[in-house]
């Protein structure tokens, strides 16, 4: 069962069917990991083929120390042309390459079982919420030049919110104004109408905003 389906050496048929099966597990890795996550389709394309292209250069190395080094260099040179993504995503790529190692190795019954105990872990974690960033928002709110701003909304923000912390202050409006950036984090996944209003009747009426957190500010 958990033997290699290559034999003495690779034939059309055993290429086909490690192939096959790359292209599979690529396609379900993808699935699993854009549940209940937006991805762009450039992502799922890359985990899709990813265990197909990790899997073709296992099978040219076979053994050639000289190639495995060559091909070793080429690979480097992609991570530096490669924006540093979330740890969700840098987790996909990893388990799509250890899918194509797998494969292109010959075993394609264990990575059929990784990936199944990969499905198991993510499902289950994301069923239980464990280190949810949904409830997370950035919430930006101006005031005038001469307002203190020290402790101004904390009563607001310990009352509509489970967290909060002030992370930026800077002027905006040539000097005019104050800009607060909150890290908070809400008690239920909309922004009630009411708290904004509070905001707004204790800031004058200036700008407010409350937004998600970009992933580029995720770990």
């Amino acid at each position: 069962m958990f033997s290699s389906v290559i034999g003495s050496g690779l034939t059309l048929s055993t290429f086909l069917l490690c192939s096959a099966v790359s292209v599979v597990l690529g396609i379900l890795t993808a699935i699993i990991f854009t549940i209940k996550n937006r991805r762009s389709s450039s992502f799922v394309l890359t985990l899709s083929l990813l265990p197909l292209a990790v899997q073709l250069v296992i099978m040219l190395v076979n053994g050639n120390i000289g190639t495995g080094v060559a091909i070793a260099g080429a690979f480097s040179l992609v991570r530096f042309r490669s924006a540093a993504g979330k740890g969700r995503e840098i987790a996909a790529i990893f388990i799509a390459m250890a899918l194509g190692l797998a494969t292109g190795m010959g075993y394609v019954v264990a990575a059929a079982i990784f990936l199944a105990i990969v499905a198991a872990v993510v499902l289950a974690v994301s069923a239980m919420k464990i280190g949810n960033d949904g409830l997370k928002r950035v919430l930006k709110i101006q005031i005038p030049e001469d307002m203190d701003y020290d402790g101004l909304f904390d009563d607001l923000l310990q009352k509509y919110t489970r967290s909060f912390s002030l992370s930026t202050v800077k002027t905006v409006n040539l000097g005019t104004l104050y800009e607060l950036r909150y890290d908070i984090e809400l008690k239920d996944q909309t922004v009630p109408k009411s708290f904004l209003d509070e905001v707004r009747a204790r800031n004058g009426n200036l700008s407010v905003n409350c937004c998600r957190v970009a992933e580029k500010d995720q770990i």
